[in-house]
């Protein structure tokens, strides 16, 4: 019996010695902390769908690319090409349909920004860095309702996203 537990621990500390990917609560991918910085938006008060289509465009981008890319869209020089959400998405020249979510970007942007801060932070080179993970999920909704006739109300939620970011060093 005292062989058994003796094995079952000397396993839990090995596990723990190990420095390979782990998986953090609030993140949908397992990282290495050692190369990779991350950053969480929390309950942003913008578009889950419009996000999903901008963080598809931004996933695998340089961190400098994805950032000119952002200013771009802010500026409404460049549409994010919308690929599932096309409803009422206009057709824009050499993408399709397309949108200009300037308020998802800004966001985004911020959150990015945050990501990087973190990496120059743990020592990372932060012309290196390519966005491994960006992703939006759908946040807390705050509860809320529209006054109407004859004392009846009708749902007037605000609907939040989550945006996580993870930065990896392309250095091999």
């Amino acid at each position: 019996m005292a062989e058994k537990k003796d094995k079952k621990e000397k396993e839990k500390t090995e596990k723990k010695e190990s420095k390979g990917p782990i998986h953090m609560k609030g993140y949908s991918m397992a990282f290495d902390p050692e190369k990779t910085a991350r950053a969480l938006g929390r309950d942003l008060p913008i578009s889950r769908k419009k996000s999903m289509e901008l963080c598809r465009k931004l996933r695998g981008m340089k961190l400098q690319d994805a950032k000119d890319y952002l200013e771009e869209v802010m500026e409404m020089k460049r549409p994010v090409p919308f690929r599932r959400y096309t409803s009422g998405a206009g057709h824009k020249r050499g993408i399709g349909p397309g949108k200009y979510p300037v308020k998802a970007a800004k966001y985004i942007l911020e959150v990015i920004e945050s990501a990087e801060a973190n990496a120059d932070y743990m020592g990372l080179d932060v012309d290196e860095l390519v966005i491994k993970s960006i992703a939006a999920h759908p946040g807390r909704v705050y509860r809320g309702f529209m006054p109407r006739a004859h004392g009846r109300s009708t749902p007037w939620d605000k609907k939040t996203t989550n945006i996580e970011v993870i930065l990896e060093s392309s250095e091999v």
